[in-house]
């Protein structure tokens, strides 16, 4: 099954991107993920089940552990990969 993660790190800063944003999107690039894209507003990437789920947790744990107050996601199935 193949799996699209969406994804946004709170607190914005529009002079610079934050600590945390900066680590969420260094674990994301490097999980060996499918499609990624990394913007100022949000950030987008696919990948087998496995891959996608252990970036998340990762995604989590470091974004957090970094000075997030809050991760949005959300985790979809693509389409014809069920």
């Amino acid at each position: 099954m193949r799996l699209r993660v969406e994804f946004t790190t709170e607190p914005f800063d529009l002079d610079e991107a934050p600590p945390h944003a900066l680590v969420a999107r260094e674990v994301i690039s490097s999980a060996g993920l499918d499609a990624v894209d990394v913007g100022p507003f949000g950030n987008t990437a696919e990948g087998g089940a496995d891959q996608v789920l252990g970036a998340v947790d990762a995604l989590l744990r470091q974004a957090l552990a970094s000075g997030a107050t809050r991760v949005s996601l959300q985790v979809n199935v693509i389409e014809g990969d069920r």
